[in-house]
Formats: C-alpha cells, sequence, structure tokens
C-alpha cells in the first residue's frame, strides 16, 4: 500500500481553531497539527469541510499554510483544500501550496452553481491545472455532494485521469456511499482512493483504497490508524466495529461543533469552542453528554495537543 500511494493511511482534515478576535489561530493551529502527526495520522488535509474552508478567506488559507510549513511541518504530508467557486482563486490557492511543497491538493468542484455539466467541470478543472501551469501539482478530487450538492462521476473522474494522469492522482469520496466507492476503486486501480470516513476504512482497504480521509481523526487517529496497520490480520473485523461504534456517536451530535468540544475539553482550553458562523457551539450540556458517553463506552481519553 504504501508503495504505490504518495498519501496513505489516516488523513486528518484539520480543525481550525479561532481567537477572541473571530480569526484564525495560528499557533493553536501548529501546535494541533504536530500532535495529529505524533498520533497517528499519516498526513493532514488543511481547509478540508472539518476545518470550516468555505468560512476561510484566500490569504486566510495561504497565511494559515504558510505558518504549518514555517513551524516544522513537512509540506509533503499536507493535502490543503484547494477548491474555491471562483476559479482563480482555486489557482491562486493552489499555485500556493506547490510553491511550499505541499505533497497535493484536495480540490473541490465550483459549487455554487447547481446541475452543471461533466463537461463544465472538466473545464474547470483543466483550466486550473493549466493556470497553475507546474508539474509538481497533485490533484485529490473531493467528492462530497451530501455538502457541495456538485459531484464528481466515475466517467469525469475517468476522463480527467486520462487527461492529466500525473496531476490527477487521487480521490477522497464522501458521498457516504459505499457503492460509489467501490465502483471508483474497481474502476481505477492503482488510483489513489480514500473513503471520507473510517466507517469505510477496512472494506476500503480490502479493495484497494489507500486509507481513509476523516473528520474523526483530529480525535481518534491512534484508534483508527491500529486498524490500518492491522487490516490483514484476525482482529480487523473487531477493530473495525470499535472505530465504527466510535464515529457513530460522535456524529449523533453536529460533527465539527463536537469534534471541538472534545479538543476544548481534554486540552482545558475552552477557546477551542469557537466556530466561524454560520457554525455555533454546541450548547454545555449536550457537548458535556456527548463526552461521557464517549469516556464511559470507550474509555476514551484524549491526550492534550
Amino acid at each position: 500500500m504504501t508503495g504505490t500511494h504518495d498519501f496513505y493511511g489516516v488523513i486528518s482534515p484539520v480543525l481550525t481553531p479561532f481567537g477572541k478576535d473571530g480569526n484564525p489561530d495560528a499557533e493553536r493551529y501548529l501546535a494541533l497539527c504536530k500532535w495529529l502527526l505524533a498520533d497517528g495520522c499519516t498526513g493532514l488535509a488543511p481547509f478540508g469541510t472539518t476545518g470550516e474552508a468555505n468560512s476561510l478567506g484566500v490569504q486566510e488559507r495561504m497565511d494559515l499554510l504558510d505558518a504549518l510549513v514555517e513551524g516544522g511541518v513537512d509540506p509533503k504530508v499536507l493535502m490543503p483544500g484547494t477548491g474555491l467557486c471562483a476559479l482563480s482563486d482555486t489557482a491562486t490557492v493552489t499555485a500556493h501550496a506547490v510553491e511550499l511543497g505541499c505533497g497535493g491538493v484536495m480540490m473541490l468542484p465550483p459549487f455554487y452553481y447547481k446541475a452543471v455539466s461533466d463537461d463544465g467541470l472538466f473545464a474547470y478543472y483543466a483550466d486550473i491545472i493549466e493556470r497553475v501551469g507546474d508539474a509538481r501539482l497533485k490533484i485529490y478530487l473531493y467528492h462530497i455532494p451530501p455538502v457541495a450538492q456538485v459531484g464528481l462521476s466515475v466517467d469525469l473522474v475517468g476522463r480527467l485521469i486520462k487527461a492529466y494522469p500525473d496531476t490527477v492522482v487521487g480521490l477522497k469520496d464522501s458521498s457516504g456511499d459505499w457503492s460509489n466507492t467501490k465502483a471508483l476503486l474497481d474502476a481505477f486501480p492503482g488510483f489513489t482512493v480514500f473513503p471520507g470516513s473510517e466507517i469505510f476504512l477496512l472494506e476500503g482497504l480490502r479493495n484497494g483504497a489507500a486509507g481513509c480521509i476523516t473528520a474523526t481523526g483530529n480525535v481518534n487517529a491512534r484508534m483508527i490508524r491500529n486498524v490500518y496497520d492491522n487490516w490483514q490480520t484476525d482482529q480487523a473485523d473487531a477493530l473495525q466495529a470499535e472505530i465504527t461504534a466510535f464515529r457513530q456517536t460522535i456524529q449523533a451530535r453536529p460533527m465539527i461543533p463536537m469534534l471541538k468540544a472534545i479538543v476544548a475539553h481534554f486540552n482545558n482550553d475552552p477557546e477551542w469552542n469557537r466556530l466561524r458562523p454560520p457554525f455555533l457551539p454546541l450548547d454545555e450540556a449536550d457537548a458535556k453528554a456527548g463526552i461521557a458517553e464517549l469516556t464511559e463506552q470507550y474509555g476514551f481519553e484524549l491526550k492534550a495537543a
């Protein structure tokens, strides 16, 4: 697995901390990223859905990425989200990531206009690739129709791979539909496919997936990594059942506020509860109830980041 994929294993779409002034907190961000890598993540995906990416501006993304690299995070393990609705913004953030030496970028389709054609989406990606004009660019497509409402069909993915085989190298499938992930794995052997939830990790690995890119990697990377490391052993199904149940406990509440509440609680750092509107923090009682479920059912304890 590790010999065929530049990115593999457990990748976390990093939570974004905000300060009292409402701006991203680069110091906390860097500390979390270093801790995630030490706790079992094999890579990081800044500016994903979990990182409230579409509440961040172009300059904010570039500044945070600079802070990570300048703070000592190896850019090769970074797969920042660079897909925005404005083509020029996507090109700007993508080119910046390439210049910093990031191992790849995760790229949403332009999602504001709905019911667009595959031809239109192909033209968008082609234009970005031509504008960046750098052979180092590696794009991991980001398919999340439950949120974006603009998806990437298997046919379109195939067209992009054929046209840009050295650039369009992977995909995160956050459809929540295993049949779609399986169709991609079957259609494109050797193409790097990540399910967007650890619920599909073991089944994915058994069918050629590279690992998973998962929100709960922010708090549960070690357990998820244990499945990745032991997926060919007799323990695999039991280990998978445990991380599936853990995920379901967390996603029973709003995912991003719940994850931030967990980080805030175990770091004794209430600043982590800040979100950018339209998101709001969880009600304190609800957050405490969710954390109590995790500690009582799984003996969960998050080592301070």
